[in-house]
C-alpha cells in the first residue's frame, strides 16, 4: 500500500509521511488562545486535523497527540506588544482572567465534541508548564541567545543563523518596514520575547517570579515547552494554520532548536484561511459566526464539517449560507440512504463491488483528499458495512444520527398505506402529519410507501 502523503512546510513540498517509530507518532496541535467563542474559521483547523488523524490511524499507526490551550501569554498583537488576550476578556466581561479561561476552555471542548472530533491523548492548558517555560528560558540565556531590555527577555534572532528558513523571510526587508513604534531596545525587529516583566503600573493578573521579578511567558514558549516535556525531540507532525507560520511556527523552531539541539518536527502541515462572503472573518464586519450561530439558523456542527470536509485544508475556503446548506442536504441524503438500508435487505445481504474500501483510503493518503471521498461516496451504492467504514474515516456520525424507525412508527406507516388504499385520505395526512412531527416523511413509490428523515 501507499504512503500517506502531507505537505511540510519544512521542504515546501508535499511528502511521504515516514514516522521516526510506526508504533507511536508524535503529533502536537496548536490549540486555541481561551479568551472567546471560537468561531467557525478557528474549527476548520481541528476538523482537518481530525481528518489527519483518522486517515493516519485506519492506516494502521498509532497516534500520541497533544493540543495545547493557550490562557496566558498571547498579546493582542500575536508579537510582544499589546494587551494580554485572556487580560483584555476579563475586563471586558467583569471576570477574572481564570473565569475567562475556564469558560471559554469549557465552550471550546463542547465545539469540538459537538463536531465529533477525536480527543488528542492529552490537552494541556499553558498555565501548567511554567516551570518548564522558566527551565527552557534558562538554557537560552545561559547559551548566549538573549538580552533583557526594560520589558523582557528577548531572544536575538541573528545567533540562530537558520531563522528566516522555515517561513522564507526577508529579514532585511523586515527591518527596513518596523513600525514607528518599534522599541529601540531591541536589536532586531524580528526579535521576539521568551519572557515578559510586569512593569510598574501594569495591571497584570498572570504573573509569575523569576530571576527576582514579576512576569509571565512569551506566547511562543508555551509550546516549546509542552512539546518537549509530554512529547520528547523531536515530533513527527506539528500543526496549525498558516496565520502561525511567519511569527509563532518560526519562534517555536528558534527555541527549541537553540535550546536542546535537536529538531523541533520532521513535518509541518498547516491549514489555509476561510473567508465568509469573500471577507475576512472580524468582528468589526460582523461576520463572525460560532456553531450556536448555525444552530440557529438551522444547521448542526456536522452540516458544518461536511462543509469543511468538501474542500482542500491548503486551499483558501469561502463560507456562504448557501454552500452550507448544500452541504447539510448532501449529509441528509447519505443518512437517507441509510435509512433505504433499513428498508430492504440490502443491509444484511448485498454490498456493492465498486466500493472499495481500500479506493477511499488512498484518496485519504493523497494529501487528504477529503473532497474527492466525499464524491466517490455520492457515487457509491453502500452498504451499511461501507458506512460504517465512512464514519470511522469521516467522523460525520452518519449511523448513529440516522437511527431506525421504532416498530411503533411502522405501524403507524402501515396504517397510513392502509388508509390511502381506502381512499381514507383525511386518516392519512393526519398520520403523515403526526411523522412529520417526529422528524419523519413518507415517499409514496410504486412500491411501496419509503420513509426518510426531514433533517
Amino acid at each position: 500500500m501507499s504512503k500517506v502523503r502531507i505537505y511540510n512546510q519544512l521542504t515546501k513540498n508535499i511528502e511521504d509521511f515516514n514516522p521516526l517509530d510506526e508504533k507511536n507518532v508524535k503529533i502536537y496541535t496548536c490549540g486555541p488562545t481561551v479568551y472567546s467563542y471560537a468561531h467557525i474559521g478557528n474549527l476548520s483547523s481541528y476538523i482537518y486535523w481530525d481528518f489527519l488523524i483518522r486517515t493516519l490511524t485506519l492506516s494502521g499507526y498509532t497516534v500520541n497527540r497533544v493540543l495545547n490551550l493557550t490562557d496566558v501569554g498571547h498579546l493582542s498583537s500575536d508579537a510582544d506588544d499589546g494587551e494580554d488576550k485572556l487580560e483584555k476578556g476579563a475586563k471586558k466581561e467583569g471576570k477574572t482572567v481564570w473565569e475567562i479561561a475556564d469558560k471559554y476552555i469549557e465552550a471550546f471542548l463542547n465545539d469540538f465534541r459537538s463536531l465529533n472530533l477525536i480527543e488528542p491523548q492529552k490537552i494541556a492548558r499553558a498555565t501548567d508548564y511554567i516551570q518548564e517555560d522558566e527551565e527552557l528560558v534558562d538554557r537560552l540565556i545561559e547559551k548566549g541567545y538573549t538580552y533583557e531590555t526594560s520589558d523582557g527577555i528577548y531572544f536575538d534572532t541573528s545567533k540562530f543563523k537558520t531563522y528566516a528558513d522555515f517561513a522564507d523571510l526577508d529579514l532585511e526587508k523586515l527591518q527596513a518596514g518596523a513600525r514607528v513604534e518599534f522599541s529601540n531596545e531591541k536589536k532586531h525587529v524580528s526579535d521576539f520575547a521568551v519572557w515578559k516583566f510586569v512593569r510598574n503600573g501594569e495591571d497584570h493578573a498572570m504573573q509569575w517570579n523569576y530571576r527576582g521579578r514579576p512576569g509571565y511567558p512569551g506566547w511562543h514558549l508555551e509550546c516549546a515547552s509542552i512539546i518537549k516535556k509530554e512529547l520528547g525531540l523531536p515530533i513527527d507532525i506539528h500543526t496549525g494554520g498558516i496565520d502561525h507560520i511567519p511569527i509563532h511556527h518560526t519562534n517555536e523552531i528558534a527555541e527549541v532548536e537553540a535550546a536542546f539541539d535537536e529538531k523541533l518536527s520532521n513535518y509541518w502541515t498547516h491549514c489555509n484561511f476561510i473567508t465568509i462572503n469573500g471577507e475576512k472573518i472580524s468582528k468589526s464586519l460582523g461576520n463572525v459566526y460560532t456553531l450556536s450561530d448555525l444552530k440557529e439558523r438551522g444547521f448542526t456542527p456536522l452540516d458544518y464539517k461536511t462543509w469543511v470536509l468538501q474542500g482542500n485544508y491548503r486551499t483558501a475556503r469561502n463560507f456562504t449560507f448557501e454552500d452550507l446548506t448544500s452541504a447539510k442536504n448532501r449529509r441528509l441524503n447519505w443518512r437517507n440512504r441509510i435509512a433505504a438500508l433499513y428498508q430492504s435487505s440490502r443491509m444484511e445481504h448485498e454490498k456493492d463491488p465498486n466500493f472499495k474500501k481500500d479506493e477511499v483510503l488512498e484518496l485519504a493518503k493523497r494529501n487528504l483528499g477529503s473532497a474527492k471521498i466525499l464524491a466517490y461516496i455520492d457515487n457509491s451504492n453502500l452498504s451499511m458495512e461501507d458506512w460504517e467504514y465512512v464514519d470511522e474515516l469521516l467522523g460525520l456520525d452518519l449511523i448513529n444520527s440516522t437511527p431506525d424507525i421504532t416498530k411503533r412508527l411502522i405501524s403507524k406507516i402501515n396504517a397510513r398505506e392502509v388508509a390511502r388504499v381506502k381512499h381514507d385520505f383525511r386518516t392519512a395526512d393526519q398520520i403523515r402529519d403526526s411523522l412529520v412531527k417526529k422528524n419523519i416523511t413518507i415517499l409514496d413509490t410504486a412500491e411501496g410507501p419509503i420513509w426518510q428523515y426531514l433533517s
